[in-house]
């Protein structure tokens, strides 16, 4: 009688996940991040994985975490596995669920840009149905289950809308803002994402004014807040059109600078035809 050989255990796919992340990440905090768990949580697995080997996969120290030469050595075959992986899910998805795409953006982008232009998408395409993720950076789209990422970049993807930038107000206000030094006199509104965009005008201006206000997490807000007439923003010309062609906001100043990273789209592969393909393909030619 055939006698078969004991059949070895699996080792966990969470535990195999969150040590594969943290090694291509650099840490278990960054790891966490993309995995959406805690830093704890990657930590208790890749004990529990170094645990089941009987080997070390990380070098613990004051500065961090380094791979031992084991993790380094099967690093690159998990990381090809997980993307294979991540590969056929999104395939499996897609034709599982041909007439939906979902987009990845920025919160600013998601509220002022893109929102705005799906009703007439609807109305060209009402078989498609369309899901929005606001989130603070682009994702990993070899890992990530998103068919579109929609974000400022300087060389992904395709150009959707040049980034201008330039100062905006409510009209009430563009009296007290006649020249570029008249903004040491008012409150200019920032956004913590494009932190930068008020030094990088006034640098182009020749200014060496010193911009003071207040600070919002979201662009969303700070636009509410100019409406409002708390200040003056530095306008980017896709988020802000909308609110200058109905008379909300004025540009009280002349002068803009036109960023480097442009709006862009782009996808984890090349669009082959299917929905995604005519939703970026329309995102890319509307105004």
């Amino acid at each position: 009688m055939a006698l078969s050989p004991p059949r070895l255990p699996d080792l966990p796919l969470n535990a195999l996940r969150a040590f594969e992340a943290a090694a291509r990440l650099g840490g278990f905090a960054a790891a966490a991040a993309e995995l959406g768990v805690t830093p704890g949580a990657v930590t208790a697995h890749v004990k529990q994985l170094e645990a089941t080997l009987g080997a070390k996969l990380f070098e613990r120290g004051a500065r961090g975490v380094a791979l031992t030469p084991l993790g380094a050595r099967v690093l690159p075959d998990l990381s090809a596995a997980f993307d294979g992986l991540a590969h056929a899910s999104q395939r499996l998805r897609a034709e599982a669920r041909p007439q939906q795409v979902h987009i990845a953006t920025l919160p600013a982008i998601a509220q002022l840009w893109l929102s705005p232009r799906l009703p007439e998408l609807r109305a060209l395409s009402p078989e498609v149905s369309i899901s929005i993720t606001a989130i603070e950076g682009p994702p990993n789209l070899k890992r990530a289950g998103f068919d579109l990422c929609l974000f400022p970049d300087d060389h992904l993807g395709t150009i959707v809308a040049e980034d201008r930038i330039f100062p905006v107000c409510a009209p009430g206000m563009a009296a007290q803002v006649q020249r570029a030094e008249d903004l040491a006199h008012v409150p200019c509104l920032t956004d913590t994402a494009w932190r930068s965009d008020w030094a990088v005008w006034l640098a182009h201006m020749g200014s060496d004014v010193v911009p003071r206000g207040p600070v919002f997490s979201l662009y969303a807000l700070a636009l509410e807040e100019a409406v409002n007439g708390g200040g003056v923003l530095m306008g980017h010309a896709a988020l802000v059109g909308r609110h200058l062609e109905d008379g909300r906001l004025v540009r009280p100043l002349d002068g803009e600078v036109t960023l480097p990273r442009a709006l862009r789209l782009w996808s984890a592969s090349p669009l082959r035809g299917g929905a995604a393909a005519r939703v970026a393909q329309w995102l890319c030619g509307v105004r």
